[in-house]
This record gives C-alpha cells, structure tokens and sequence, in this order.
C-alpha cells in the first residue's frame, strides 16, 4: 500500500492531468475555471455567449483574432471575484500580446475591459527587440501593465512553450507571480496610487483602477494565445 502510494506521489509531476483539480486542490477550495472541454462559466465581454474568435481545443482554451464571420473582444467570467489566488498556464504565438485581467466591471458605458481591470501582462519577448514601446518593463510578460515590474527581463519560456503564472488579491494588495517567481506588485490602498493612474495611460479611464471585485478577463489582442489550468481560490 505505501509502495503504491509513493509511485502516485512521484509520477504526478510527468502524468498529471491538466484541467482537474488535484486531491489537495480540492481540499484546499480550489476551483477550476476551465473545464477543458467548453467554455461554460465564461462570456464575451458587453456581448454575452456568442460565437467569437475564443476557441476550445485539445484541452486548452485561445483565441485567434483573425476568425471571420464571428464576434471579437475579451472573454470574461460569469462570476465576480474579490479576494483570491488565481493560477493558469499561458502560451504565446509569435509576436503575440494579450494579458489577464482582473476586477473588470461589465458595463455598456465601459467599451474595454481594460478600462477599469488591472491586467496581468503576456507578452512574446521577441518584441523587445522591435521599438522602444516595450523597453518598458512595465510592458513585459509577469507585469502588472502600466505600471510595476520587478528587476531585469522575466525571460518567459519561448513561443509556443507554457509559462505558469500566478495573482493574488487581497484586500486591494496584488501580487503577480511568474514561472514560481514574484514578477509585480501594487497596493490600490496607496495614497499614490490615484496619482499613479494619473500619469498612466489610463488616466483618460476615471474608473480605472478603483475597484476590488469584478470578472476576470481573458484578453484578445494580437496573434494568438492559449490557456489551460486556470484555477481560483477565493480567500
């Protein structure tokens, strides 16, 4: 019995399923958000479940933006979250760029779900070598965009390899993780943190920044991206 117990154990880092909670997981009140087989739990952003460019696929969920015949935008949760720790794995195409984010408020008077969620920067590292717009750090995949990232480039796996990352929100205080490794920070309960969207580019955004709940937001921008193992804790 503890033979069998030990050989478990110590395959489950090479045969573990994706998109099932592990015996701990469930212990602890995880949740999955992605079944890996539908997009139940998930709409498109201001459109509600309609056919878009978000697709189901071998167990991982993307987005092409070049479909045709079909709606675009960001998809985002049925729920609303607060206080929670969120974990998924992502995969960039080439010169890919699109994020997650977080405390989104779905609204007809809010066109983009960046207009009011922070977002969890994703990003094909490639493009640091084209311009000077993302020799920002800010810009860089692990960073809370716009605004904080910590030390020299994160350096994600490549194009087409799975990067795990992880949020957590508490009360206002986010922290970003990226590859097991804390990318970024910031605390909305800060008195500069009003200033600091002032200076951003969000400052044409008034409600930006200004919420602790909401839907998390799966972004569509350019290229492509795919999701698997997307995973939350509420706190």
């Amino acid at each position: 019995m503890l033979f069998g117990s030990f050989i478990a154990i110590s395959c489950e880092g090479e045969l573990s399923p994706h998109n099932v909670l592990t015996e701990n997981e469930k212990a602890q009140g995880w949740e999955l958000l992605f079944d890996g087989k539908s997009m139940q739990g998930w709409h498109l952003y201001n459109r509600g479940k309609v056919p878009s460019a978000w697709f189901v696929k071998d167990g991982e969920l993307g987005c092409y933006p070049y479909t045709i015949d079909v709606k675009h935008g960001d998809l985002i949760t049925d729920r609303q979250f607060k206080n929670f720790e969120l974990k998924f794995d992502w995969k960039i195409s080439n010169r890919g760029n699109s994020g997650v984010f977080i405390n989104v408020q779905e609204d007809p008077k809010y066109k983009e779900s960046w207009n009011t969620g922070l977002e969890y920067q994703i990003l094909d590292h490639k493009l640091l070598e084209e311009g000077n717009f993302y020799k920002n750090p800010t810009r860089w995949s692990g960073a809370v965009y716009g605004f904080c990232s910590y030390g020299e480039d994160p350096k994600p796996n490549p194009t087409g390899e799975w990067n795990e990352a992880r949020i957590q929100q508490m009360d206002g205080r986010i922290s970003f993780w990226l590859n097991g490794e804390i990318s970024s920070e910031v605390d909305m309960n800060e008195p500069d943190w009003t200033e600091m969207i002032a200076h951003s580019e969000f400052k044409d955004s008034p409600d930006f920044g200004k919420f602790e709940k909401g839907h998390i937001g799966l972004q569509y921008w350019s290229n492509g991206v795919t999701f698997r193992n997307i995973k939350i804790l509420e706190l």
